[in-house]
């Protein structure tokens, strides 16, 4: 029976399956073993975990999820893979293919209701949609390492006062413990990116807003962060203005990126409470 030691090269693979990467689909291909190793060790998996992975392609990710000895459920939007994916998956015998969009899988019917890891290397076009998807959907991850362009990596793990806080910092940070892991040059890459990235790590709090709040959350933080050079009384005057402001206890001549996850907690329940 064959065994992932079998199968080719990554570079052979997709050489022999006439194989390179599509710009429309954000493709660049991760084929240093050394490197996905140390993701999957990132990650925290093991035997028997349960691992989601997106935008597998040519699958080096993939054999190194699958060497901790977990079961893989790879998502794949481009059907040209299956046919190098499906000889993983023999090899293995503990991948399963799943060919279609990322966004409009249900996670939870392959997690099979278990607990279930994310671990991707993310295509650049979708993957900030996808982490909004999986923090604030019905299904909530196990936990997630996620491979982003450096530049989302910050925001995702920004505090009050850097450049790149905002919206997407504040919803991951009230759902996770966020932070940044490794980081991984463009030269890693093949075809190169213009950026370099980096990989996050995401656990949800045991403290995670319900859904309610969650939605509540999302409102306050768009108008706020939407005219972010605003003070607060200007930016969330359509959604209350000074008197939620006032019943969050903060300061209505503040700035979005000056307050804090709790701040803008406080906020959506001040606004709950007013409607």
């Amino acid at each position: 029976m064959a065994s992932l030691d079998d199968l080719p090269p990554l570079r052979e693979a997709l050489a022999a399956h006439g194989l390179m990467a599509k710009k429309s689909f954000g493709q660049h291909f991760l084929l240093d073993l050394n490197i996905t190793r140390k993701i999957a060790r990132l990650a925290q998996v093991g035997a028997g975990d349960r691992v989601i992975e997106v935008g597998p392609g040519p699958g080096g990710l993939t054999r190194a999820l699958l060497e901790t000895g977990a079961q893989v459920t790879a998502v794949e939007k481009d059907e040209r893979f299956r046919p190098l994916l499906e000889e993983v998956a023999a090899a293995s015998g503990a991948l399963s293919l799943v060919l279609g969009d990322a966004l409009t899988v249900d996670e939870a019917a392959m997690a099979e209701g278990g607990p279930a890891h994310v671990v991707s290397n993310l295509p650049y076009n979708v993957g900030t949609p996808l982490l909004i998807k999986w923090l604030t959907g019905p299904w909530t991850p196990a936990s997630l390492t996620l491979m982003f362009q450096r530049e989302v990596a910050r925001r995702i793990t920004a505090r009050p006062g850097d450049a790149d806080y905002g919206r997407l910092g504040v919803i991951s940070q009230a759902t996770c413990e966020a932070a940044i892991v490794m980081d991984v040059p463009a030269r890693a890459f093949t075809p190169p990116p213009k950026v370099d990235s980096a990989v996050v790590r995401l656990t949800p709090r045991a403290d995670r807003p319900e859904p309610r709040r969650l939605d509540a959350l999302q409102k306050v933080t768009a108008a706020a962060f939407g005219q972010r050079r605003k003070m607060l009384r200007a930016s969330l005057k359509g959604i209350g203005g000074e008197a939620v402001i006032a019943s969050a206890g903060l300061d209505p001549q503040a700035r979005a990126e000056t307050v804090d996850v709790a701040g803008f907690l406080r906020l959506a329940d001040a606004w709950l409470a007013s409607r």
